[in-house]
């Protein structure tokens, strides 16, 4: 699996949860009212799980109007949040979740096991739903009483609580969704700390206080205004002016920036996203081991750092964990082809001289492939650097410019050569690895292995922590030694705050215990609160 892509005033600086980097003022208590304004990198498509495609900017809104039914502790497990357990069968086919008693969707009807029902069968498995295929496993939910349900998968899954911290576990209200009709993804219904007001497209989304919300306490806030600002200097500047009060980003640059800002505290993260390329094996010449490696030997990553602003900030990458995940491994690390322009060019020749080589052209005769990308600035740079690698072992390569969506869908057809892209996710092992077996998932590189699906096999069938890691690594081997993708570093994240915004980090599960704080630059405003 891979997706396609591609300061502080003084106050206390130190390590938060698992993968953060805390650069904040001291919270203080709790102080509830007033409101804020929060600049995201993009607009989402739709509000309703099922039909929006929701990126780091949108599960910022959603988070807001949406609980979750799992969600990562500090240590990175999923546990349950609006859910009050989850529980599986001994050989892990069955999952028994029980809800919290009494919550009301923001349309006053009650979160039960019927409405978890109709919000599965009737939108998440429908026809067309951008999750039918995650949930495939998924044979069936069946109610069990009034807040208890089961899934029953088709095979044995450990990983399965995962998938409900995503959107196919954001209950909405099917009432309200059947009342909406095709407009349901402009009027969002959920459960969540805040309730819709009205959402302007490309300009902003404004929810309330959810006053009837089921944890006491909860949210802080009155108001948030969500603002899409796509260019980054904007959004920057309107956080340093005070237009904003927050803004999120995975842009290099725009972290480092942030940091020399007065007045902003700033809650960084550095988790498994990772940039770097896909590499299409289902075509020759990239069916040759030869070239794949070639291709990621004559890399400079700490060149390709500096492109996107990420020097001094993110360490180059070797896999899909970054250092800080539990699944990260030192052996898989050592094993990666780093730069060694002269080992590329020898494994490079020697694929163009041979008489039997995949492409099909004359001994001697270059390579040529496109190199595909969307047309942002930086990665622009970035494809430019990437050429003139390659073109420097005597391959020809054509840049390409691709709108991002036009782009996502050619790279899961499998319609294009190479091309940029973010590898890994905060997301259990068995989701974040491509696959030749189980939809949902799509092999964007179309490379196989048999170890790659036994291992996957293992982590599936077993909630043996070691057992796990050990299946993990042995698939990151086979990816460092077979090559379907490169890495360049990995991708700091930032939300960035006005210092009078509190606790952006420090979100709790209804028991008390540590949330993972900010991954991706996703926050849980529920339990945020501003001094102003």
């Amino acid at each position: 699996m891979a997706t396609a892509a591609c300061g502080s005033d003084g106050g206390d600086s130190g390590s938060g949860e698992e993968g953060a980097v805390v650069d904040a003022s001291d919270a203080g208590d709790p102080v509830d009212g007033g409101e804020i304004t929060v600049g995201l990198e993009a607009e989402t498509n739709s509000w309703l799980p099922g039909t929006a495609n929701f990126g780091n900017p949108g599960y910022n809104v959603a988070y807001a109007i949406y609980d979750p039914l799992m969600k990562r502790t500090s240590e990175g497990s999923p546990e349950p949040y609006l859910a009050e357990s989850m529980e599986p069968n001994e050989d892990l086919t069955v999952w028994t979740l029980t809800l919290r008693p009494d919550v009301q969707f923001h349309d006053g009807t009650p979160l039960n096991g019927e409405a978890l029902k109709t919000i599965w069968d009737t939108y998440l498995k429908a026809p067309g739903s951008r999750l039918a295929a995650d949930l495939a496993d998924v044979t069936s939910l069946d109610v069990v009483d009034e807040l208890t349900v089961t899934y029953t998968l088709k095979a044995p899954n450990a990983a399965f609580p995962d998938l409900l911290t995503d959107p196919a576990g954001w209950p909405f209200s099917p009432t309200a969704a059947a009342q909406f009709g095709e407009e349901a993804g402009s009027n969002p219904v959920g459960t969540g700390p805040f309730k819709f007001v009205s959402w302007q497209r490309d300009s902003q989304l404004i929810v309330e206080k959810n006053e009837n919300y089921w944890q006491p306490g909860l949210p802080h806030l009155d108001k948030i205004t969500f603002r899409p600002i796509p260019d980054e200097d904007t959004r920057l500047a309107s956080l340093q002016s005070g237009d904003i009060d927050a803004l999120q980003s995975l842009r290099q640059s725009t972290v480092a920036r942030a940091r020399e800002v007065d007045g902003v505290d700033n809650y960084e993260f550095l988790g498994n996203n990772t940039g770097g390329s896909n590499i299409n094996t289902g075509k020759a010449p990239f069916d040759d081991l030869r070239v794949r490696k070639a291709m990621a030997l004559a890399l400079d990553q700490d060149a390709l750092i500096e492109v996107l602003g990420g020097t001094g900030l993110t360490p180059p990458s070797t896999q899909f964990f970054g250092p800080n995940d539990p699944y990260y491994s030192e052996k898989v690390a050592d094993e990666w082809p780093t730069n060694d322009p002269e080992e590329a060019q020898k494994l490079y020749d020697e694929y163009k001289n041979d008489p039997a080589r995949s492409d099909g052209k004359a001994v001697g005769e270059d390579i040529s492939f496109t190199y595909t990308c969307p047309p942002d600035p930086s990665l622009n740079e970035l494809s430019q650097l990437y050429q003139s690698f390659w073109n420097a072992l005597g391959m020809q390569v054509e840049l390409e410019q691709v709108e991002q969506s036009a782009y996502t869908q050619q790279v899961i057809a499998g319609d294009y050569d190479a091309g940029c892209t973010r590898h890994g996710a905060a997301r259990d092992p068995y989701y974040v690895f491509f696959r030749s077996f189980t939809p949902g998932i799509p092999n964007v590189t179309k490379f196989t292995d048999p170890v790659i699906d036994e291992n996957l096999a293992i982590m599936r069938t077993t909630t043996d922590v070691e057992e796990r890691k050990a299946a993990a690594e042995a698939i990151s081997m086979v990816l460092a030694e077979q090559v379907p993708v490169t890495y360049t570093g990995g991708t700091l994240t930032v939300i960035a705050v006005r210092d009078v915004v509190k606790n952006v980090d420090g979100w709790v599960f209804p028991d008390g215990a540590e949330g993972n704080g900010t991954p991706d630059a996703t926050a849980m405003w529920g339990h945020v609160w501003t001094t102003e």
